[in-house]
């Protein structure tokens, strides 16, 4: 059989077609950073059966909490194994200082966009106790620069708090950060994400969790997890 329809196939002069190779996956989903249509960025495997969004704050105390004890976990144990897709998308719930941190981490290239959050949550309690001090030793100056404009707000609080600094160090030029500091388009995209957050999403805090669209009362790593097992990771 195979030989006669061998020889059939060079009677009529056809060709078999091509085989399709399935594209491999790589050794390390985690290396699979991606910006979302949402708005977000994605680490891991856009295919996971279980997608993860986190709406965050970077000034977040709780949010702060959950990356320093559930992101090393469910990287090492869902994201990196392809089982689970996490999505971050911002929340800004403190003004000023949460919009100039959010601009200044989507300035950096996608690729380097969680190890930036990481870096900026890691740093949180340093700029916290700066945000106080700010608000303590010059209460109406920091009222005052709340009240500015977005770009300007986000400008003054990242010169006055340190942050082109702490980015500089991070490898993002000076001048590009305050570019990108009153880039209008990079401002209006967070705003959107943050409006459709509590119109679409019924969002009001953070960190709030979705899991494969479901919004989870969960705000910590011990809750999130069982959550995760329940969608099949």
């Amino acid at each position: 059989m195979l030989a006669a329809a061998a020889a059939l196939l060079l009677a009529t002069g056809a060709t078999p077609a091509p085989a399709v190779q399935k594209k491999a996956a790589p050794a390390n989903w985690l290396t699979v950073i991606v910006k979302t249509p949402a708005g977000g960025f994605r680490q891991g495997n856009p295919d996971a059966p279980v997608k993860l969004v986190e709406y965050g704050s970077r000034t977040c105390p709780t949010c702060g909490r959950f990356a320093a004890e559930g992101m090393k976990p469910l990287r090492d144990q869902y994201i990196a194994t392809g089982k689970v897709s996490y999505e971050y998308r911002d929340y800004l719930v403190h003004g000023g200082p949460d919009l100039a941190l959010a601009i200044l981490n989507q300035c950096v290239p996608t690729a380097r966009f969680f190890d930036t959050l990481d870096a900026i949550y890691a740093s949180q309690p340093m700029f916290a106790d700066r945000v106080e001090a700010l608000v303590h030793d010059t209460p109406a100056e920091a009222e005052k620069m709340q009240n500015l404009p977005a770009p300007q707000a986000a400008l003054r609080f990242a010169e006055s708090l340190g942050f082109l600094k702490f980015m500089a160090a991070r490898g993002l030029p000076e001048a590009q950060a305050r570019k990108c500091l009153g880039n209008a388009a990079l401002i209006g995209g967070i705003a959107t994400v943050n409006a459709n957050a509590a119109t679409q999403y019924g969002v009001n805090g953070t960190p709030t969790f979705f899991v494969n669209g479901r919004k989870m009362r969960a705000n910590s790593w011990d809750r999130l997890q069982p959550e995760l097992w329940a969608a099949g990771a």
